[in-house]
């Protein structure tokens, strides 16, 4: 639980601005029962209902952007609501919600809300003493709304260029074993629930070592970035490939259909298009389909067993993986 909130950054925004939410809320929704004002607490309820609601739905579904919209429409225009029932007490309600709509929507989705919200507090006009007190609102609304929006859309492109360089790799620009593990774990789940397999395949250039020996790190480093355009032409669009690490790299495909053709295909181009002082490049490949219930840690491992053995046999070939099934027979 609290490693899934460390590495996504927005469900624990949203389970904190739903904690935040019960405690703020739940004593008024309380009061408003014991003072009688049923109408009023019914609302609170509502409120707190659909601000668990959209917790809930993001755990369960890994969905924060659906879940962070429908939280903000609840709390914005739930505050609307009661400030129109209870008069001046309730536009303070509005205020934070303004803020909290840019933690879990967009900056443009959350100014389009606050927009609407403060609008439709205009346009019913019930929670207003006067027009002084509307003036004074709408203004300090805007300011509020416009602060944050500047500080959310910096945070927001500086979280992109910290996403960015967590998870692509300098040299080659491919994804990096971080995000590769990500990727794996999607890939796993996803099999589980539609049955459909996929192929992991991991490369290694055969004597890469070598390379940076006679003729240089500079060598080696351009034979990486031209493998890797080779790979991403040659590969589909929902093929993904990550570097590995050094020499070695991981080419996810979401099926396993013609993966043997895949790779025949590829050794052939990396020997016509990957070159270096030397001559040209062969790489060694392992295979493995994912297996129904088997783990990533699992899948993996079978697909570093077969490129082991095909680095072990010669090189410049690629060795299938047992599936794991049968695997577990033969060792039963």
């Amino acid at each position: 639980m609290f490693q899934r909130l460390r590495s996504d950054f927005r469900l624990s925004i949203i389970t904190l601005l739903g904690l935040s939410g019960f405690l703020g809320i739940t004593p008024f929704a309380v009061l408003r029962f014991h003072q009688g004002d049923v109408v009023t607490g019914v609302v609170d309820v509502l409120i707190l209902g659909g601000v668990f609601g959209g917790v809930a739905y993001a755990w369960l579904t890994g969905d924060t952007r659906r879940s962070g919209f429908a939280m903000a429409i609840v709390a914005s225009f739930g505050a609307v609501v009661v400030a129109g029932l209870v008069g001046d007490p309730g536009l303070f309600w509005l205020y934070p919600c303004l803020i909290t709509s840019f933690f879990l929507t967009p900056p443009r989705v959350a100014i389009a809300i606050n927009v609407s919200s403060v609008v439709l507090m205009v346009v019913l006009g019930d929670a207003f003493s006067g027009l002084e007190q509307m003036g004074s609102f709408v203004s300090t609304a805007l300011v509020v709304s416009a602060c944050a929006f500047v500080f959310a859309s910096r945070n927001e492109d500086q979280r992109r260029r910290l996403e960015h360089l967590a998870t692509i790799d300098p040299l080659t620009g491919v994804k990096n074993r971080r995000a590769m593990d990500e990727e794996l774990a999607i890939a796993q789940a996803h099999a589980s629930r539609t049955g459909i397999s996929c192929a992991l395949i991991l490369l290694d250039i055969d004597h890469f070592k070598q390379i940076n020996d006679e003729y240089g790190h500079s060598v080696g480093d351009q034979v990486l970035v031209e493998l890797v355009k080779v790979l991403r032409k040659n590969t589909r669009k929902s093929d993904q490939l990550f570097r590995y690490g050094g020499e070695e790299f991981v080419l996810l495909l979401p099926d396993g259909a013609g993966v043997r053709t895949v790779i025949s295909n590829l050794q052939q181009l990396l020997r016509t298009h990957v070159k270096h002082p030397g001559g040209s490049i062969t790489a060694s490949f392992g295979v493995a389909e994912l297996d129904w219930g088997e783990t990533v840690d699992s899948w993996l491992a079978r697909a570093d067993d077969a490129l082991y053995q095909a680095k072990e046999t010669g090189r410049n070939r690629a060795v299938y993986a047992e599936p794991r099934i049968r695997l577990i027979s033969q060792t039963a």
